[in-house]
């Protein structure tokens, strides 16, 4: 059993788990038990399964038991209630149910499969109560004798009746799928997907190859007005009778304390299981619905889309229809022969046209900068043929006008991004300036009395410029190994003073997988660095001793340039306040940013932060936007030959510097 299946059993069951209790099972005498043992034991509330989690002794303990139990005859059998099995939903409820658990006990071969044997009886409403694996709601077009109110579009739970239809028929099918070798039997992994565990590469939308049938994503019919996108016809709701869990369990929060402490709040660091299987992909945007939807709800009263295809829209004695509200997310966009923009939203009961009139200026504006897969609300009358609504109000989740801006910290933050270290670009002559600066040995008293108050240094992605990342980047480089840009990179990190705390995002020039979010650089490159460089992934939500700072490198300010108008390199500020209003950092997936599809949306904006820290760019913006303050950094890197062909000027060796009291910026020049 290889890391691979273990991840893909783990994920099966709901839950996910770390690279190194993968490595305690796969090392163990009986990997395959070991992990059935586990999942059978596992508590409910872990989402994550752990080294702790790992119970050896108690699995040698079942061992025995187990040995006992194969040996005994039915009869007593029969007087022990089984432990908890992989199969949550089959715990007997009463007699005809105690003897198909007999049956499959007498025949159990395999020890580990048992926790331990019970005195006590489950009663009735334990397994009405349980989670089943029975089938959920298959959100298609088509139909369905059940379709969820508005109270729980986004639960993937079957009704009690369905547990009770199928309870007796599929007993003796799940206890023996959880007492064989399901695990390894289950489909292949795509040969795309690598060894590594701790950094597993997932494939983006346009080059993944799933083994499912066509109606893969969207399972809804697309209208011939809304067809140009091919790609996007099947629902990215449906489930086809496998799902996760539509909710998301947070990772542990990682505390570091000092002198200049550091919580980090979010972060996919050892918490990635994903192999790129199709219903992860149905988890992730699950999951991105469920959440911003939720943002949305709390300010509009939205139905299902599916109650629209099932009531008649009445006339007033005005004339007009009823105003009414819905959520869901964008799968087509397109102009018709008289300019208007007409677009389809989608939510997991069905996905219904809008209309907007390019006479409404203001709302016409707002539709033209909507963005493929981003969650809106809409506001409008349907017509009469129940098939099209015309919007007269469009909703986006955005930042709360009431938003408080979070006092009582002190001290400052320098943000910086893109060094590229090993570049023949790289400044070097700058870089050495911006040290003494750290150092408190410029010359100018006012800069020496600004580094005295610098707490913390944030890095967001690109510390070296990597290898291979563009054609002929060689030809570009100073330093040709990865690893000695990264010593060379940690010399220079070793000037910083200890006391000020740093802190290393990755970005695409890093040596991490390039389908974001990206875990922390690898324990072999953190090794050289010092003690007082704290690394995160890519994105990352740190709590600075009371300031939250989201740190993300910005590969997706390429989409937001290409996609929204007046939205430019030379103000990359403008685009993350777009990430914002949608409160998601890629809010279109396909695109140029690959996308890892985790059982969590990372990219989410929730909560929202003080500060959004960004890069990738090598352009300099600030803005604020209701309290949340937007800091593109610049670069320490001049302008490259692809910079020159594509006409972007950088802005290297600028510095912004934020006062963790009052939030206000400085710019130091190291140029």
């Amino acid at each position: 059993m290889n890391e691979i299946d273990i991840v893909r059993a783990v994920i099966e069951e709901g839950y996910q788990i770390s690279p190194q209790a993968v490595e305690l099972i796969k090392l163990s005498n009986s990997p395959e038990s070991l992990l059935k043992y586990i999942l059978s034991t596992i508590d409910d509330c872990v989402f994550v399964i752990e080294p702790e989690h790992v119970d050896l002794k108690g699995f040698e303990a079942s061992k025995t038991v187990s040995r006992i139990i194969s040996g005994t005859s039915s009869g007593t059998v029969s007087q022990m209630a089984p432990g908890k099995i992989s199969s949550p939903a089959l715990e007997p409820a009463d007699s005809h149910m105690i003897k198909a658990f007999d049956s499959a006990l007498v025949a159990l071969k395999e020890p580990g499969t048992f926790s331990s044997v019970k005195p006590d009886m489950v009663s009735s409403a334990e397994v009405s109560d349980s989670k089943p694996e029975t089938k959920p709601y298959i959100l298609s077009s088509q139909g369905s004798d059940s379709i969820p109110d508005s109270d729980s579009i986004s639960d993937s739970i079957p009704d009690s009746d369905s547990i009770s239809d199928s309870i007796s028929d599929s007993i003796s099918d799940s206890i023996s799928d959880s007492i064989s070798d399901s695990i390894s039997d289950s489909d292949p992994v795509s040969d795309s997907v690598p060894g590594s565990l701790s950094n597993p590469v997932c494939p983006s939308a346009s080059s993944r190859s799933v083994d499912k049938p066509a109606s893969s994503f969207f399972g809804h019919a697309v209208s011939p007005s809304t067809s140009n996108r091919a790609s996007r016809e099947d629902s990215l709701f449906s489930n086809h009778g496998n799902s996760f869990p539509s909710s998301s369990r947070d990772e542990e929060v990682r505390r570091l304390p000092g002198r200049n402490p550091v919580t980090v709040l979010s972060d996919i660091t050892g918490h990635s299981t994903c192999v790129g299987e199709y219903m992860q992909f149905v988890q992730y945007f699950r999951d991105r619905y469920s959440r911003l939807s939720e943002i949305i709800r709390s300010r509009m009263n939205a139905r299902p889309i599916e109650s629209l295809k099932r009531r008649s829209f009445r006339r007033g004695s005005d004339g007009n229809t009823e105003e009414i509200s819905i959520i869901g997310m964008v799968s087509d966009i397109s102009t018709t022969t008289n300019g208007h923009k007409i677009f389809s939203i989608e939510d997991p009961t069905g996905s219904f046209s809008v209309l907007i009139r390019n006479s409404d200026k203001e709302l016409f504006e707002l539709a033209s900068r909507l963005l493929l897969d981003e969650v809106i609300g809409v506001t409008g009358s349907v017509t009469n043929d129940g098939k099209l609504m015309l919007a007269t109000k469009l909703l986006q989740p955005d930042v709360p006008n009431s938003v408080q801006r979070r006092t009582g910290s002190h001290g400052k933050a320098v943000l910086i991004s893109d060094v590229h270290v090993g570049s023949s670009q790289f400044l070097e002559d700058s870089w050495l300036d911006f040290l003494d600066f750290l150092k408190g040995e410029s010359d100018s008293e006012d800069m020496r009395e600004i580094a005295a108050q610098v707490r913390y240094l944030v890095v967001a992605g690109d510390l070296v410029d990597g290898i291979g990342i563009y054609p002929d980047q060689e030809m570009e480089l100073d330093i040709l190994d990865v690893y000695e840009q990264y010593r060379k990179a940690a010399e220079y990190f070793r000037e910083v003073p200890e006391h000020i705390h740093v802190i290393i995002s990755p970005g695409n020039h890093d040596a991490v997988r390039q389908a974001e979010p990206q875990p922390a650089l690898p324990e072999r490159i953190c090794a050289d660095f010092p003690a007082n460089v704290t690394f995160v992934g890519n994105p990352a939500l740190v709590d600075l001793d009371g300031v939250r700072i989201l740190i993300y490198h910005g590969r997706s300010i390429d989409d937001l340039v290409a996609s929204v108008p007046g939205v430019s390199y030379q103000e990359p500020a403008g685009a993350v306040l777009e990430m914002l209003k949608r409160r998601h950092l890629a809010p279109t997936y396909g695109s140029r940013v690959s996308i890892s599809p985790e059982k969590k949306d990372y990219f989410i904006i929730d909560p929202v932060p003080d500060i959004i820290h960004t890069g990738h760019v090598h352009t300099l913006g600030v803005q604020r936007y209701k309290n949340v303050l937007l800091v593109n950094s610049g670069t320490w890197q001049a302008q490259t030959e692809f910079q020159k062909r594509v006409n972007l000027m950088p802005v290297p060796a600028r510095v912004p510097v934020v006062d963790l009291a009052d939030f206000d910026v400085k710019i130091l020049a190291f140029d």
